[in-house]
């Protein structure tokens, strides 16, 4: 079913947009990177976080990242069930798998995937590279068959009580 955007936008949408917005300007004036994401359940903050990679020396610590860690840690669960993401910059292919495995419900952006090539030039690179066959990447993915790779899968097929994911 598609739904009008307009009829999908509301104040308190437009609210938690201009704080994750705003959370980007600040992070810029802390040393960090130009993008803020806020997590909210119910109405409610339940997490908000800027960019720290160059921070924390870390490439994997995006807004987006650093808010679903929060969340999750907060809430003492690795499921988002019922959250919504108001991120400052649509979300990179990283952040945006990562909101999936959080089961988000639905992801705002301000700034779309075209505009973050200002700011950082990986973005796109990285979106284009994943669209190539895997042995014509810049970083080439080699698939080793026969590996024993299958026997952990194999051990957690097998294992009693596990909790999926």
């Amino acid at each position: 079913m598609v739904v009008p955007v307009g009829k999908m936008i509301t104040e308190k949408d437009n609210l938690f947009m201009k704080m994750a917005c705003d959370l980007a300007c600040e992070n810029v004036g802390q040393g960090g990177g130009p993008f803020g994401t806020v997590i909210v359940r119910d109405g409610e903050v339940i997490a908000a976080a800027g960019n720290t990679v160059t921070i924390d020396c870390d490439p994997t610590a995006h807004a987006v990242m650093n808010a679903i860690r929060r969340a999750c840690s907060l809430t003492r669960d690795y499921k988002l069930d019922g959250c919504v993401a108001y991120c400052s910059c649509e979300p990179c292919p990283m952040c945006l798998s990562a909101l999936y495995w959080a089961g988000v419900s639905r992801i705002y952006y301000g700034n779309a995937a075209d505009d973050a090539g200002r700011v950082n030039k990986g973005y796109s690179f990285i979106c284009k590279e994943l669209e190539k066959p895997h042995l014509d990447r810049a970083i080439p993915c080699i698939h080793i068959q026969g590996a024993t790779a299958h026997e952990a899968f194999d051990k957690w097929e097998a294992k009693k009580g596990r909790i999926e994911y």
